[in-house]
């Protein structure tokens, strides 16, 4: 069968982009054909291990690019639907990209699906004009899933006519054979503590600072990513004189820095999965999260500890205490590439194919 998504995918790094692509790539292995109308990249978009991938036109302003890129997108699938006869849309979440989906969908009357992912109904759902547009979306969708049960919750709770049996939860995944423990990790100075994902104040990136500026505890850490928060922590590093703070930007190896930190932090105010969080459990990491959404899913009382996002001191309380107590690490540490097996297989959701 033809499937056609529309999300992001390599080269932009981030969680939603890696789903995209291992959804992709295993209908691939499956004998299926996959295009992904996704965002442009400055690098340029490409076909990436077999998926077509086609990059829709935006002007890069607030507001207007997605915008742009529904107008843009929405000629693309329709013009992939007419010449390539596709047998499912799947729109990765909701808006604007799942409006996008759903709308040639049903011009065409092509099974649709829809993944949220968290910031739709978490923060854009708040605002009236963007709750109109999900609720369309939910509304016009065929299927409708949830990658945490904290998010079909919210999902559920709007109460559009039989959202209760179109809904269903669909966990991201984790690559295992990428993401992995190395077997003799050096002795360093001191441990790392280390952030992965966009610097943005919906990460709450900040917190990291005020922690480490509270701890007893001598530690590096990294923030791995970019985003609008950068200068802002980079001027705080300075001003505040606040020692061994490392910014490493994008990277596309994260695979290869994670292994050697110590432990991982997710102090985000909303979050419905975090992959980076299964992503460091793979690679033998202990983790620490916000006590909210997916997060508390995921995180365990055997794979790490859950913290109060609005209290710095939650966060240096729990960072301290794993970095002190190695007999808690260590049982901690036994347990994380258990609890990321579990998410070890991307499962293919399309009821078409079963």
């Amino acid at each position: 069968m033809k499937i056609a998504m529309v999300g992001y995918i390599a080269p932009h790094i981030n969680g939603l982009s890696s789903h995209v692509y291992a959804l992709s790539k295993k209908l691939i292995d499956k004998g299926h054909e996959v295009f992904v109308v996704s965002y442009p990249h400055k690098e340029g978009l490409k076909d990436i291990d077999g998926i077509h991938v086609i990059g829709a036109k935006i002007i890069d302003i607030p507001l207007i690019r997605p915008l742009t890129f529904k107008i843009s997108a929405k000629k693309i699938l329709t013009d992939l639907v007419e010449k390539e006869n596709i047998d499912i849309i799947h729109g990765h979440t909701l808006i604007p990209t799942g409006l996008v989906a759903v709308e040639v969908a049903k011009k065409y009357n092509i099974p649709s699906y829809v993944t949220a992912h968290g910031p739709d109904m978490y923060d854009l759902y708040k605002n009236p004009i963007w709750k109109k547009m999900i609720n369309k979306v939910l509304n016009q969708a065929d299927n409708v899933l949830a990658v945490s049960n904290d998010l079909m919750n919210q999902i559920l709770n709007t109460n559009i006519k039989n959202i209760q049996n179109k809904t269903s939860i669909y966990l991201n995944a984790v690559n295992i054979n990428r993401f992995k423990e190395i077997p003799h990790k050096k002795e360093k100075e001191k441990p790392t503590v280390i952030f992965v994902g966009w610097l943005s104040n919906r990460k709450n990136v900040h917190l990291l600072l005020d922690a480490k500026k509270q701890s007893k505890i001598d530690y590096e850490l990294i923030y791995v990513g970019g985003g609008s928060q950068t200068p802002k922590l980079k001027y705080r590093v300075k001003n505040e004189n606040i020692k061994d703070v490392k910014f490493l930007g994008f990277r596309k190896d994260v695979e290869k820095i994670l292994p050697h930190a110590d432990l991982l932090v997710l102090p985000s105010f909303s979050e419905a999965f975090g992959i980076v969080l299964i992503e460091a459990l793979a690679c033998g990491l202990p983790v620490i999260g916000s006590n909210i959404g997916g997060i508390k899913e995921i995180i365990t009382p055997n794979t790490g500890l859950l913290i109060n996002p609005y209290d710095a001191s939650s966060l240096t309380h729990a960072i301290d205490k794993l970095l002190s107590d190695k007999k808690l690490y260590n049982k901690l540490q036994s347990h994380t590439r258990k609890k990321a097996m579990e998410f070890a297989e991307i499962k293919i959701p399309y009821q078409e194919l079963k």
